[in-house]
């Protein structure tokens, strides 16, 4: 792996984001990482003293402001691998959650997620040469019942994956879509959802998922379900009727369902 190869990380100041990051960093990649919150410095350093070239963003990336300002970061750089990870949860059910929380969800998930993309897409096209990373989930799967916009995001991610997949088939641009299950980050704790069972149980190592991720993309593959159980989750899913598998997300992620 030639020392200069550029990489772009969103969401990585925590979490599955963060260690995408240092795998692009162990790999020898120079990076520019983005988040919305100061941590973003914090990580910087951490990834610094792996030996790597770091620019840390800190940039609201539910906004197209915030992705212009990540992008103008990046300048003119040619982008070797785009790491699509931000993204943010909301619990509760939908007629109970703030409808600014909502747009915040969507915005971040979807709209900053697509743009940037899109920008840095054009960019490879013009070069024939790239890798994409989309951090899906095995949530867009299934009907998220008090998760439902969160679920809704995800499956669009996926979905959207496997399209942008197959337009740019021959262009020498790969794209894959990283599908995780339920993994120990800030994740539950932000979307208010340490009261339900899927907050409180045990979840997957980031670092694993993320090496998982990384590795998928570096050998091109169209995704990655990581985790066995999760891939057994996956799998039922595709063969059960939505009714059923929106009543048993509502035993994961109905407030009052944690564990005591």
């Amino acid at each position: 792996m030639p020392a200069n190869q550029f990489a772009v990380v969103t969401g990585a100041s925590t979490g599955i984001g963060l260690e995408l990051a240092k795998c692009c960093a162990k790999a020898g990649f120079d990076l520019v990482i983005a988040a919305d919150e100061l941590a973003i410095q914090k990580a910087a350093d951490e990834l610094r003293s792996l030996g790597a070239k770091v620019e840390p963003v800190q940039a609201d990336l539910s906004t197209t402001e915030g992705i212009d300002k990540l992008c103008g970061v990046v300048g003119n750089r040619p982008i070797d691998a785009l790491l699509a990870n931000a993204g943010v949860g909301l619990g509760k059910a939908f007629l109970d959650q703030d409808f600014g929380r909502i747009r915040r969800v969507i915005d971040t998930n979807i709209s900053g997620t697509l743009y940037l993309i899109h920008r840095a897409g054009n960019e490879m096209l013009r070069r024939k040469s790239g890798r994409i990373l989309i951090t899906g989930s095995i949530a867009g799967f299934m009907p998220g019942s008090f998760q439902a916009v969160y679920n809704g995001t995800k499956a669009f991610l996926d979905s959207f994956s496997f399209a942008l997949r197959e337009e740019l088939r021959d262009s020498g641009i790969t794209v894959t879509c990283l599908m995780p299950g339920a993994t120990e980050t800030e994740f539950f704790r932000r979307a208010d959802m340490m009261d339900t069972k899927v907050g409180t149980e045990e979840k997957d190592d980031p670092a694993d998922v993320a090496k998982a991720g990384f590795e998928a993309m570096m050998s091109g593959e169209s995704d990655i379900v990581t985790g066995f159980k999760n891939k057994v989750q996956t799998t039922v899913a595709n063969v059960t009727p939505n009714e059923l598998l929106a009543r048993q997300h509502r035993k994961m992620a109905e407030p009052g369902t944690a564990k005591s």
